[in-house]
């Protein structure tokens, strides 16, 4: 999988030593560099050219987090963006620019000590996938009526650990089943949601918006 680059940009100097330091001792990822504002964020991956920003959504100065990840984007459309928060709630999720993107994720704060999820956020939108945090997706729920809702259960479950972005074989580790029936779910979600892999997206994208846009708060 080779190494994995993030620069962490966090104005809080406990949190942002305490994610250095977490990240640092994790094999596959170097912190290339770190910084408290969005202002000095932007030189800052021009210099050091990482894989992924992980990037405090509420920062001092005159670029937010959002505003500071657009303006990288917009230099680097491949780089991986895992915008850090305090808020669980759907709303400010669906703030980010996510309507046929690639290459973010959202992670709540309070989920940095589950290491395992803030690599699976990083490595998922290094990949150009869309990673929701688990606690987000455990306050959302299906609106009545919505295509997501007509989703069976279990496709339902599938649905929601490949947003928060399992792969196969940890998706069959964790609902006990076998790769090949995660397979045979994966393609059923697709076809009921009538999305595929295209030029640019892929369908685990397309479907994890879906998710999203047809989902409310518990």
């Amino acid at each position: 999988m080779g190494i994995t680059k993030v620069v962490i940009v966090d104005d809080e100097a406990l949190f942002r030593e305490l994610l250095r330091r977490t990240l640092s001792a994790e094999p596959g990822i170097e912190v290339a560099g770190v910084a408290e504002s969005g202002e000095a964020a932007i030189p800052l991956v021009r210099e050091t050219k990482p894989d992924v920003v992980l990037m405090d959504i509420e920062l001092p100065g005159e670029l937010n987090g959002i505003e500071a990840a657009l303006r990288i984007k917009e230099e680097t459309p491949q780089i991986g963006i895992v915008i850090l928060s305090a808020h669980s709630d759907r709303r400010y999720v669906t703030s980010l620019p996510l309507d046929d993107s690639q290459g973010w994720a959202y992670l709540l704060k309070q989920t940095v000590p589950d290491l395992a999820a803030v690599v699976r956020a990083i490595e998922g939108s290094k990949a150009g996938m869309v990673v929701l945090d688990p606690l987000v997706m455990a306050g959302l729920r299906p609106r009545q009526g919505s295509v997501v809702a007509s989703l069976t259960r279990r496709q339902q479950e599938v649905l929601e650990l490949l947003a928060q972005g399992y792969g196969n074989a940890a998706i069959a580790q964790r609902l006990t089943l076998s790769e090949k029936s995660v397979e045979t779910y994966i393609n059923a979600i697709y076809q009921a949601l009538h999305v595929s892999d295209e030029p640019g997206i892929h369908a685990r994208v397309k479907a994890t918006l879906l998710y999203l846009q047809s989902a409310q708060n518990r």
